[in-house]
């Protein structure tokens, strides 16, 4: 297993360690940052999202500069990403920070282009690359979760809901994206015996 590997499987075990810092109420306290309160069990969970984050730029970085891409990173780093984002954002509703109509789009949307990549691969053995508005999607999910999860901070003081400015950037781009994806990829629904 090479190092871009481990990162990915580094990654998904973050993502139960996320789960729990959420998911139990520990009474840590609260943090007074950049001008919001944020509970000390939130920071912490943001931080291991940061970090999680970050190890999906640096495997993908490592794996293409060093020629290390497997069939284990193709199959397990978008898995990854997907397991980590769709779990924030059912805690972020959980915590009555997202509506749940939005993470369910983002959710169902996830779910429908992960399952058009599958067909497209299976029909022409080639994977599908991420387009220019999937990257603005994703770099505007991981920043619309850390900003939610942190209250705003450093935005707090002007009482400017950066969070909340991302999550509604992320939704036009999951949804303009994941019609982008359909409409490049249409061809896999074409009927093969015609």
């Amino acid at each position: 297993m090479n190092l871009p590997n481990k990162l990915t499987v580094f990654r998904i075990i973050l993502i139960p360690v996320f789960m729990l810092l959420l998911a139990i109420n520990w009474q840590w306290g609260q943090l007074g940052i950049g001008g919001a309160d944020i509970p000390v069990q939130q920071f912490v969970a943001a931080i291991v999202f940061i970090v999680a984050s970050l190890t999906d730029l640096l495997d993908g970085k490592l794996a293409r500069r060093d020629h290390l891409v497997t069939n284990f990173g193709k199959f397990a780093d978008p898995l990854a990403d997907k397991m980590l984002v769709m779990t924030a954002f059912i805690f972020l509703v959980s915590l009555g920070k997202v509506p749940a109509w939005v993470a369910a789009i983002i959710v169902c949307r996830e779910l429908a282009v992960t399952g058009l990549r599958l067909l497209i691969v299976e029909q022409n053995g080639q994977v599908m690359a991420a387009a220019m508005p999937g990257k603005i999607k994703t770099t505007t999910q991981m920043l619309a979760i850390i900003f939610l999860l942190l209250n705003n901070i450093f935005f707090a003081a002007i009482s400017l809901p950066f969070g909340e400015i991302m999550l509604y950037i992320c939704l036009f781009f999951t949804v303009y994206s994941g019609a982008d994806y359909f409409i490049k990829g249409r061809d896999v629904f074409k009927d093969t015996n015609e």
